[in-house]
């Protein structure tokens, strides 16, 4: 008997140890050596369900695609085979030698982890020829190009770059991402702000091309000689077409990742000449306008003027100084204060920049503003250009009269004058209201406070008593009800389908739910009603126009056909604002 036990027990633990030794939980990539400029796949399956699974952090790839999960479950000749397999896609980041760490996985209560896998990365290889492949139709029909307006400008001379993504008509993106931002080293930058995205006809290498434009950036050399662009580089997410058809006949697409970039340029940056230069050019490129204005010429000591020194036009505005102001020393001067009214567009910045002097005159007497000079380069004569002012002369009229011949003496508006902020009122310190307060002390009973407090409860009750009969009123209304319902569920899921943008099943399922929940709520029908033909005859039967019918009728039959064919973000945008102004023109027009 003995043993016999000892045979069983045997058994058991050798069973139990083979159940153990058959769970599976491995690394498995789709290849060891591959190009900097291909992808690779990984997969972590198992053949036993767990949970807490937990990958790697893929420190030297960057994930473009996945987790996406599989699972398989057969039975054959009474066996049980299961298998379930995560799997992401990378792009590697630079080439070397790099492995890929250990995932982990929680199955009956223990930890299994995969093995540490290590793959090589070479430099790019080209790709077989082959029409049929999804990645080498995507790499031919996508491309990211960076248009730079000049290549050779001068120091401080404004050049653009516009960003374009090209995409073939056999071909579509359904979403991208930037992973490389250009940082314009030794460039004074800006991006020019778009709304939208809009979808242009055009050509690339003699090809007709959709395209549209990503980025505009408008750019201020700061250095001479050869400068790099860095490369815009974007993720994208690349619908092609396959081989195969759906039942109605349409070619069915397939979604590749793919990095595109748009390259490295180099610039080379012209010094301006020193053929010609004046002394007071302070750095102003482009074409420009001068000239020094004062809000008053005649006024008593004591009193303040202002005097304005602007300079307006096109060019590098924001980056260099303007001209000072000279004054004679019998005049108060103070700091200026700086204003900077520019615009930045495709031909760089606009608009004009000024500094304003607060001055004072102390004694009576006349007194000049000398003439001042503005200099600037001219990028259409390629010459630099001078501007005066002109003297102005200040007469202060009534004062008491300097007799130190100081008036010839002039003073410029350095670091030893008065630094003040200004602001509408030069004389703010002079207090003209009092503020006093009383020095008897304030109690809270029988103030007015006091008595809002006492008999606030008891105005509001009428009011309750009128709030409850609204509501009892407004529930008993079951038709208004229902209409309330549908109108408040066309808006949430018109919402809805705004925050979905770019996510094609979920965006037309809320904007097919916010039309069909807008006509109950307006016709007062029911979803099984909603035939096209019965909705075109209650719309017009309510005096809308047959061409806003058929526009509504169009969105609702675009929500049908996008689950089954290709719809780019922009597309979708275009359903989804084409979808907010039919609603509100038919808002305008029913009955």
């Amino acid at each position: 008997m003995k043993l016999i036990k000892y045979i069983s027990l045997f058994l058991i633990l050798l069973t139990t140890g083979i159940a153990s030794a058959q769970i599976k939980f491995e690394a498995k990539v789709s290849k060891t050596k591959l190009g900097v400029n291909e992808r690779l796949r990984v997969d972590f399956e198992m053949n036993k369900d767990g949970d807490n699974f937990n990958p790697p952090d893929f420190e030297n790839f960057t994930v473009i695609g996945g987790p996406n999960t599989s699972v398989s479950n057969s039975w054959v000749n009474g066996v049980r085979s299961f298998s379930k397999t995560y799997s992401y896609f990378l792009a590697p980041k630079r080439q070397g030698k790099f492995s890929i760490k250990q995932a982990t996985i929680e199955i009956d209560g223990e930890t299994y982890k995969t093995q540490v896998v290590t793959v090589e990365i070479t430099s790019a290889v080209e790709r077989p020829n082959d029409p049929d492949n999804a990645i080498n139709v995507a790499d031919d029909n996508i491309h990211l190009v960076a248009e730079i307006s000049k290549t050779n400008p001068y120091l401080n001379e404004a050049i653009t770059v516009v960003y374009k993504l090209y995409v073939s008509p056999n071909t579509g993106v359904s979403n991208w991402r930037e992973i490389d931002n250009p940082k314009f080293n030794d460039f004074w930058s800006q991006n020019i702000d778009m709304k939208g995205v809009k979808v242009e006809n055009g050509t690339y290498k003699g090809e007709d091309y959709r395209f549209v434009v990503l980025r505009k950036t408008v750019l201020y050399p700061q250095k001479t000689g050869k400068l790099e662009i860095e490369p815009l580089s974007l993720d994208l997410t690349v619908e092609v077409p396959t081989n195969r058809r759906d039942i109605f006949g349409g070619r069915l697409m397939t979604q590749v990742h793919k990095t595109v970039s748009a390259g490295s340029n180099t610039i080379t940056v012209k010094p301006l000449p020193e053929e010609g230069k004046p002394d007071n050019f302070t750095g102003a490129v482009g074409k420009f306008d001068f000239k020094i204005t004062t809000s008053k010429t005649t006024l008593n000591a004591t009193e303040s003027l202002q005097a304005r020194v602007e300079v307006s036009g096109n060019g590098n505005l924001k980056l260099f100084q303007l001209p000072k102001l000279t004054l004679p020393s019998s005049l108060e001067v103070y700091e200026p204060e700086h204003a900077e009214n520019v615009n930045t567009n495709l031909n760089g910045m606009q608009g004009n920049i000024s500094d304003s002097y607060t001055i004072v005159p102390q004694f009576k007497g006349k007194y000049p503003i000398p003439n001042v000079s503005f200099s600037y380069f001219d990028l259409e004569t390629g010459t630099y250009k001078t501007m005066s002012s002109g003297e102005i002369i200040i007469d202060v009229l009534e004062g008491p009269t300097n007799n130190s011949n100081s008036d010839n003496n002039f003073a410029s508006t350095g670091a030893e004058k008065q630094k003040v902020v200004l602001s509408t009122n030069q004389f703010a310190f002079i207090k003209s209201d009092p503020n006093l307060t009383s020095i008897q002390p304030s109690y809270f009973f029988k103030s007015t406070w006091f008595w809002t407090a006492l008999f606030a409860p008891l105005l509001a009750i009428p009011l309750a008593i009128v709030f409850r009969k609204k509501k009892a009123e407004r529930d008993a209304d079951v038709f208004g009800n229902k209409v309330r319902k549908a109108d408040k569920l066309a808006r949430k899921y018109l919402s809805e389908a705004k925050k979905a943008l770019g996510q094609k099943e979920a965006f037309y399922i809320a904007l097919e739910k916010a039309l069909h929940n807008y006509l109950k709520a307006k016709l007062y029908i029911e979803t099984s009603d909603l035939s096209k033909d019965k909705i075109k005859s209650l719309l017009l039967e309510k005096g809308v126009d047959e061409s806003s019918v058929i526009e509504f009728n169009s969105i609702l039959k675009n929500c049908e056909l996008a689950r089954y064919t290709p719809i780019t973000n922009v597309e979708m945008q275009n359903d989804y604002e084409k979808a907010a102004s039919t609603i509100s023109v038919i808002d305008k027009q029913m009955n």
